[in-house]
C-alpha cells in the first residue's frame, strides 16, 4: 500500500510552514466522477491564506490517487482520511504533488489544498489543476497474511539503533511496525523518554515522519546497504529493511 500516516497539529496549516489558517476558515467542495468514470479534474485557484478542501467517498480497500498541477511552487495538498481534521496520509509540503494509496477506511476523504506561509503572507496566487481518482476494491492479500504480535497492532518488534541527541552515542530503542505489503508501512519507535516516534515507509524508502506544530525539524533518509539511516533533526535511527519487508 503507498499510504503514508503522518500526524499533524490541529493547526495542521502550521505544518513544515503551511499557512496558519483557522479550520473555520476552510472552503469545502464535494467531489462526484461522471457516469463511468473513476476520476474527477478540477481547475481553480487559491489565494494567500485561503483554504479549500476537496471531499470524496471511498471504500477500504480501494486505490486513491490524487495529483496538483501548478504555476506555483509554494501550492501543495494534503489527503486526510475519514472523520480527520488534523491527521494525514499524505502530507504534499514534504512529499510532492503526486500521491496513491490503498485505503484502509470507509468513509469520505479529504484532499485539503494550500499555500506555504512564506507564500500566504505576501498574498500569492496559484491556479491549479487537480486530479482525484478512486479505483478497485479489494484489500492487498499482504495485509491478512502478515500475522501480528499477540496483543499488539504491529505485525512485528523490536529495537533498533538510535540516538536522539546531538553527540549522543547510539543506544537501542524499542519498535514496532505495521506492513501494509510492497516495501510500505509504519515504524514507531520509542524514545528514550517515553515519547513515540512513527516512521514511514513508501515501497522500501523512508519518506516521512508523525510531524506536528511543536515537533517539526528537517527529514533525511539514507541508504548503507541493507540499513536505512533516518536523521529528524538531532534524532538518528538505522532501520533494516528486514523491519519493514518482513523479509
Amino acid at each position: 500500500m503507498n499510504s503514508r500516516f503522518i500526524s499533524i497539529a490541529v493547526a495542521w496549516a502550521l505544518l513544515a510552514g503551511a499557512p496558519q489558517a483557522v479550520a473555520t476558515d476552510i472552503e469545502s467542495h464535494r467531489i462526484s466522477f461522471a457516469k463511468g468514470a473513476s476520476s474527477a479534474t478540477i481547475k481553480g485557484s487559491i489565494t494567500g491564506y485561503q483554504t479549500i478542501d476537496y471531499k470524496v467517498r471511498a471504500k477500504a480497500g480501494q486505490t486513491m490517487t490524487a495529483s496538483l498541477k501548478t504555476n506555483s511552487s509554494a501550492n501543495y495538498f494534503n489527503v486526510l482520511p475519514p472523520g480527520s481534521n488534523d491527521v494525514a496520509v499524505f502530507v504534499g509540503s514534504t512529499s510532492g504533488n503526486e500521491w496513491n494509496g490503498t485505503l484502509e477506511a470507509d468513509g469520505e476523504y479529504t484532499v485539503r489544498v494550500y499555500l506555504m506561509r512564506s507564500a500566504a503572507r505576501r498574498n500569492e496566487k496559484a491556479s491549479y489543476t487537480l486530479t482525484v481518482g478512486i479505483s478497485g476494491g479489494a484489500a492487498s492479500m499482504s495485509r491478512s497474511t502478515d500475522a501480528k504480535v499477540p496483543g499488539t497492532p504491529y505485525h512485528a518488534t523490536g529495537n533498533i539503533p538510535c540516538a536522539t541527541a546531538t553527540g549522543q552515542p547510539t543506544g537501542s530503542c524499542p519498535f514496532g511496525v505495521v506492513r501494509k505489503g510492497d516495501g510500505t508501512g509504519t515504524v514507531t519507535v520509542t524514545k528514550p523518554d517515553g515519547r513515540t516516534r512513527s516512521i514511514f515507509f513508501d515501497k522500501g524508502k523512508a519518506v516521512g515522519y508523525d510531524m506536528s506544530q511543536a515537533d517539526r525539524a528537517e527529514f533525511s533518509a539514507s541508504k548503507q546497504g541493507d540499513l536505512n539511516v533516518v536523521r529528524i533533526g538531532t534524532e538518528r535511527y538505522e532501520i533494516p529493511d528486514a523491519v519493514i519487508s518482513g523479509g
